[in-house]
């Protein structure tokens, strides 16, 4: 599958568990503002409206300038700040997995939304890309082209990290530069996670940024295993990638 490159990425996270910025509030969920050259994608919406929306607005990323709304799977701490984000703007795209509840498809297009039901892998618009829906609790996640590599961001990880990046790098046949987001890790024992630091590092995955659900004892190991190669994330955490 070919996504092309985008010239001018960044990626903020508006929602976390995690803290990177003492102003903003943290909540048990996830969120990721995308600038993508000239579109803007919001991954995940939170748990929590309220808080979604203030922390934007501390971080000056206007709800009004969000295109495309992506969500990477039913959870609640995934979806809870989406249908006010379309009353507030209705204008945006909306993908969702196709396994998504007919209930919940049909209020997003009360709101006069395109909705895009996601089963399989494909270009959203140049430099993105999802993986289409994984097996397990039915996740998608977003693949992002930048100028230093793929870029791939993941909500929970339920389908199993080390999947979600294996369906990256099949699908495009290129390295992957950084995964962000929740891997799902809280609760696993230091053997299972030592073993998945192997296994993306096999995959050539070069800088990871866990969060949300990856729980404190994965980002340790991560911090610890891959040094420099390890980013912060959290709320408020901010990424940058220009040619």
């Amino acid at each position: 599958m070919k996504i092309g490159m985008a010239e001018d990425v960044k990626l903020t996270i508006v929602y976390d568990n995690n803290a990177c910025d003492g102003k903003l509030e943290t909540a048990w969920g996830f969120g990721c503002y995308i600038q993508i050259d000239n579109v803007t994608v919001l991954f995940d919406t939170g748990g929590d409206v309220r808080i979604l929306l203030s922390n934007m607005a501390k971080l000056n990323l206007p709800l009004e300038e969000i295109d495309m709304v992506v969500i990477s799977h039913m959870h609640e701490d995934h979806t809870g700040g989406l249908f006010k984000v379309l009353e507030l703007n209705s204008k945006v795209k909306v993908y969702l997995p196709a396994s998504f509840p007919i209930e919940f498809k049909g209020r997003v297009r009360k709101y006069g939304c395109e909705l895009f039901e996601i089963k399989n892998a494909m270009k959203i618009c140049n430099g993105l890309a999802t993986v289409g829906e994984l097996n397990g609790i039915k996740e998608q996640s977003l693949i992002v082209s930048s100028s230093n590599g793929l870029i791939v961001v993941t909500g929970c990880a339920h389908p199993g990290i080390v999947n979600v990046l294996k369906k990256a790098k099949e699908l495009t046949g290129r390295d992957i530069y950084l995964a962000i987001g929740g891997f799902h890790l809280g609760g696993e024992s230091e053997k299972t996670i030592l073993s998945i630091i192997g296994e993306l590092k096999r995959l050539g995955v070069k800088k990871v940024a866990p969060c949300h659900c990856s729980g404190d004892l994965a980002r340790r190991l991560f911090r610890e295993k891959l040094g420099e190669d390890y980013m912060e994330a959290g709320v408020g955490a901010r990424y940058s990638f220009s040619i």
